[in-house]
């Protein structure tokens, strides 16, 4: 495609800048058919310069993107006078608002992973690939970086010229602005990722004073040179080429699966509608080439082509093409969301007959159950028994026998604990090694040795049933327990 001048080439440096303020306003089919000189597939050869419209999509989008600010702001909500969510793997906590986690309940995380794993797996299947167009982290830093070009540097068409404008002082300062912009996001992204693990508070503390430890600097370096280059100079690259998902995404969408779709039947034969003519039914079909469509796409692809791997989904070209309809006075819908089933004018399977749905929701069901019971049944305190194996038992110099067994007491609230430890049994016992309480820190397990000696005339068997227990009394006054059987092994009798 050969490249229509635009007026910041045709003319004098010194007049750059109030050209490519000046700019063009595509108003007119004619100049929508000029603008598509421009715009082709592109396969990393050239920046794409997608032109942004408003509609209902465009304001989706920056909903369903907003969900980020979670990310952002999160570290600063505070719970019981701490952070509300803060991963202290340091200290191998992880405390979520009320409960804190510790490895011994990663079980727990292992089911959240799943729970996000197939959410995004049943939604594929029912929508293509909304969480690349709406959600994803990729789309939406590129979405902003984008619209910063735009404040500066000017629509597509500008942005183009200014481009291929010659070296000035005025371009020098409107690209460092912008980068300097780009940078300074990507350093609230790495700030905001260290911050869910270090802590808010902390790290402002501790960052610019040189307190903070190398790997805070190294992440938040990392975070901002990499969304500084993925978002600002990659952009839809990634998605071609880094992103695994857009490789998978085939074998997870089927024939009933709604993605944005050209219908070819209403849109073809295609043909340029001049200004003032109308289309003629059954002449030609409602798509008047005026490639709106690749224009918004930030991935630069033609939707009418088909499903192709640079499809995220975003449902941008809706909007384009149905700004386009109304202005030709044909219906909506000429690119919607549609399956290949109705755009073939199959029946169409409701979404609750589709036996896929119904496993993808059943593992989500159990996916949210077991993580609930995990933390409904979250305790203060935990308490292992280990029975020492060799010897299984000791036979003492008055007959009577001996075990020997190692308490691991787990504290797992926020404050060091006293626990009472107590051993009972359905035949009389004698117990040392827990005459006094046992101080247990917080986030740590504490051993302990226990002796357990029962006389001969009680042994009713080579095994009997061992009791232990421990008590602990938290700040608040409310009594945290742990109980655990084990088994206490004599010779045969």
């Amino acid at each position: 495609m050969s490249d229509t001048p635009s007026k910041a080439q045709a003319s004098p440096q010194g007049d750059v800048k109030t050209d490519l303020q000046a700019g063009l306003k595509a108003g007119t089919l004619d100049e929508l058919y000029a603008e598509s000189e421009h715009w082709q597939v592109n396969a990393g050869g050239e920046t794409i310069h997608a032109k942004r419209l408003p509609g209902r999509w465009r304001r989706i989008k920056w909903l369903a993107a907003s969900v980020w600010l979670i990310f952002f702001l999160g570290p600063y909500v505070r719970w019981d006078g701490r952070q509300a969510v803060l991963f202290d793997i340091p200290n191998r906590q992880y405390h979520l608002f009320g409960a804190t986690v510790l490895p011994q309940d990663f079980w727990m995380l292992s089911l959240l992973l799943l729970f996000f794993a197939i959410l995004l797996a049943v939604a594929t299947a029912l929508a293509g690939r909304v969480y690349c167009g709406f959600f994803c982290f990729q789309t939406v830093w590129t979405d902003i970086f984008t619209l910063i070009e735009e404040w500066l540097e000017g629509d597509p068409r500008q942005r183009r010229a200014f481009d291929r404008a010659p070296l000035s002082l005025y371009k020098v300062r409107v690209k460092s602005v912008k980068h300097l912009l780009w940078v300074l996001i990507g350093f609230a992204t790495g700030w905001s990722f260290v911050a869910w693990f270090y802590g808010a508070l902390p790290l402002w503390r501790d960052f610019f004073t040189g307190q903070a430890n190398s790997a805070v600097y190294a992440f938040v370096a990392l975070f901002t040179a990499g969304t500084y280059l993925l978002a600002g100079w990659l952009r839809e690259q990634v998605c071609f080429w880094l992103c695994p998902y857009a490789r998978i995404q085939g074998v997870m969408l089927d024939r009933t699966t709604l993605v944005p779709a050209y219908d070819l039947t209403r849109g073809e034969p295609r043909g340029r509608l001049r200004k003032g003519q109308d289309v003629i039914a059954g002449q030609q079909g409602d798509c008047i080439d005026c490639n709106q469509c690749v224009a918004v796409c930030p991935t630069g692809i033609d939707i009418r082509a088909g499903q192709q791997e640079g499809c995220i989904t975003c449902a941008l070209c809706l909007d384009a093409c149905d700004q386009v309809m109304d202005k030709i006075n044909r219906p909506r819908g000429l690119i919607r969301y549609a399956s290949l089933d109705e755009l073939e004018g199959q029946r169409v399977r409701p979404m609750l007959l589709r036996a896929r749905v119904w496993l993808y929701v059943g593992i989500l069901v159990l996916s949210v159950l077991g993580i609930g019971y995990g933390f409904s049944t979250l305790v203060s305190i935990e308490l292992n028994v280990l029975h020492e194996r060799s010897p299984l038992f000791v036979e003492l110099s008055d007959g009577s026998i001996q075990n020997k067994y190692t308490l691991k007491v787990l504290n797992k609230s926020n404050d060091d604990l006293q626990a009472r430890i107590a051993v009972s049994s359905p035949v009389p016992i004698e117990v040392r090694g827990i005459e006094h309480d046992l101080r247990i820190r917080h986030g740590e397990v504490t051993p302990m040795m226990v002796f357990i000696r029962i006389e001969r005339e009680h042994l009713t068997g080579e095994s009997i049933p061992i009791f232990f227990t421990a008590d602990a009394t938290l700040p608040d006054g409310t009594e945290a327990r742990a109980e655990r059987e084990s088994a206490f092994f004599a010779p045969e009798p």
